[in-house]
């Protein structure tokens, strides 16, 4: 764990929320200067606490108003299984998270998709053709009452 000053955490709770707020105004915001600003920036993504800046899409907005949760329980749990599983898990951009569980499910997908017959297909095409799968248990979402990308700080 790196251990972090309070306004790198400030810094860090501001771009989790902003990615695109200007130096300028993030230095404002954290009482630091612009220059100042972005060396703790810079030093912050070279001490590799940010993975990565992207741009959120409203998934509803975009014609993918289902989430579903998926529990996928394979024939095998060896490495090479649980390998070629999430090899194959990655090819699919309906699956948007992958969980590798202890517990009775070997995994949990976060699957969207825009209608009912989407995720027929996708739980027909996708979710049970994946290798090794012999148990697949849909959950759907009715609402989403919480979601976020930023950590606790």
């Amino acid at each position: 764990m790196i251990e972090l000053e309070a306004r790198d955490r400030a810094i860090l709770r501001l771009l989790q929320k902003d990615a695109a707020i200007t130096n300028a105004e993030l230095a404002e915001r954290v009482n630091l200067s612009p220059s100042a600003c972005l060396r703790r920036v810079s030093l912050l993504q070279q001490r590799g606490l940010v993975l990565g800046t992207v741009l959120l899409l409203d998934e509803q907005a975009i014609g993918l108003s289902g989430t579903a949760f998926v529990s996928v329980t394979l024939d095998q749990q060896g490495r090479q299984s649980l390998d070629t599983f999430e090899a194959a898990v990655a090819e699919h951009a309906e699956i948007l998270e992958c969980y590798l569980l202890a517990g009775t499910a070997d995994y949990l997908l976060r699957v969207v998709y825009s209608d009912t017959a989407d995720f027929e297909r996708i739980h027909r095409n996708v979710v049970t053709r994946l290798p090794g799968v012999v148990r697949v248990q849909s959950t759907l979402a009715l609402r989403t009452v919480k979601k976020t990308t930023a950590l606790p700080l």
